[in-house]
Formats: structure tokens, sequence, C-alpha cells
């Protein structure tokens, strides 16, 4: 795996550094690390797949655009097999840049598909109309379910999902569950890391602790508090530091499988 280092986005956009990737028509896989991770794969220039921890496809290229913080490399060497963005690369991009500020006010309200909402008391006396899609995520709405739960539950696209109860938060009809945000992300706990330190040192010897804590600095995570949902990113960029192609496999296998 070949990372190569692209830029900080507390300091620059991720368009910035997206843009020349788009110019050279390059193949491979941009990788964001920190509080909020994600990738963009690319073909031949071409946007074909993104994903988040919470969405995919259009919606996660959304949300990715948004952030203001996090470490960007590219690894030219990956190869992309999923395709969740069907369109384009010219209409996501007018597509991003028509529905920016549409999306900056949606994920203030629904940081992501984890969230849960239950039915808000009306009191303003007022009648409310609502369409038949508004209607039936109400009808799921019931302070239990999260909206990635019910989106599925209704075949919904996380576009579809996420403007629909936007619009129902706007109405004044429903609201966020307290306790529901934010959701409390499960560490990996300290065994993980000591079988991840064990498997490093194998493949390139005792300097493993301190890339360990690199890594971590750059997914701006602690190893108390590193999340599960983060591990096989941090495998992965991990892995890009062995240079023996056969270690390299046999680390990946060992730590995904300890992931169960």
């Amino acid at each position: 795996m070949a990372e190569k280092y692209l830029g900080d986005l507390s300091q620059f956009k991720l368009f910035e550094l997206l843009k020349p990737l788009l110019i050279d028509r390059s193949t491979g896989r941009i990788l964001i690390r920190g509080k909020e991770s994600g990738e963009i794969c690319l073909e031949s220039g071409d946007i074909i797949h993104a994903k988040t921890d919470h969405f995919n496809g259009e919606c996660a290229f959304f949300s990715l655009m948004g952030l203001k913080s996090g470490k960007v490399v590219f690894d030219s060497e990956f190869i992309p097999r999923e395709k969740t963005i069907p369109i384009e690369t010219e209409q996501l991009l007018l597509n991003w840049s028509s529905r920016k500020q549409e999306f900056e006010k949606i994920f203030e309200l629904i940081p992501s598909g984890s969230c849960v909402f239950r039915l808000s008391i009306q009191t303003d006396g007022r009648d409310k109309n609502i369409t038949a899609d508004q209607w039936n995520l109400l009808a799921l709405t019931n302070g239990v379910k999260t909206i990635s739960e019910i989106g599925k539950i209704l075949k919904w696209d996380d576009y579809k999902l996420l403007k629909t109860t936007y619009q129902l938060i706007e109405i004044g009809l429903i609201e966020a569950v307290e306790d529901s945000k934010p959701v409390q992300k499960r560490p990996v706990g300290e065994n993980f890391f000591l079988l991840l330190e064990k498997e490093l040192k194998k493949a390139i010897g005792p300097v493993a602790p301190f890339i360990i804590e690199d890594k971590l600095e750059e997914f701006e995570q602690t190893r108390a508090s590193f999340p599960n949902e983060q591990a096989l990113s941090l495998i992965e960029s991990l892995s890009a530091e062995i240079p023996n192609p056969f270690k390299r496999n046999e680390f990946i296998q060992v730590m995904t499988k300890a992931l169960g």
C-alpha cells in the first residue's frame, strides 16, 4: 500500500486536495482520518464511491466535503471495487455545489444515521399538512429506532431519509431524543492494542509502538477511547508501513480476524 499525505483539513478544504487527483485522472482511494473518518474512491479521475461511519454514496461525499478537521492521504495502489455513486463526477460536483448549504443545515441537526427521534408535543394549535413520505417516516418514529433503521425499513436512500427527517424537524413534528446524541462509540479495548503492537513488531521490529502512537495522533484518538468503527481503517493505515508484502498480508489477516 503506497499512501501519500495530501494535507490537513484544518488548513485546506477537501476539494483543494481532491482537485489535482481529478485533473490527473487518478485511480485509488482518498482516506480521511480524524474524529470523523471516511473514504472517497477514484477510477480514472471519476468519483465512484464514498463512505463514512454513517453514510454511503452521495450523502457520504457531501458529509466528507464539509469536514473541517482530519488528515488526508491518498492510496494510489488501491483498486476500487465498490460503486455507490452511479452519476457522473461533473454532476456529483454540481449537486454538491447546489446542495452545500442545504446539507450543512441537515448535518447540523442530523449528524449521523444513529440519531433517534420522537414525536414532539404540538403547542401552537395549528394544523399541519404533510406528504405521504413524511407520514411514513413519522409512523416509524418511536423514540427507539435510529433513522438508519427506519431508512432500511422504508428502503430509502440516505438523501431521501435525511431530507424527509429534516423537513419533519423543521415542521416541528419530531425532536431528537436527548440521550441518542451523541451515541457513545464502543472502544476496541486494550487487548486489541496489545495484539496490534505484537503483530506489528513481528513485521517491522521495535519501532512499532512509536508508529502506532503516530497513527493515533493522526486519527485524533487515544488507545482508551479508540472506536471500534475505525479499527479497520487503523489496521489498513498501519499495514502501509510494512514494506514486505508477505508480512503485510499476514498482519492484515491476523488483525482483521481479531476484529471478528
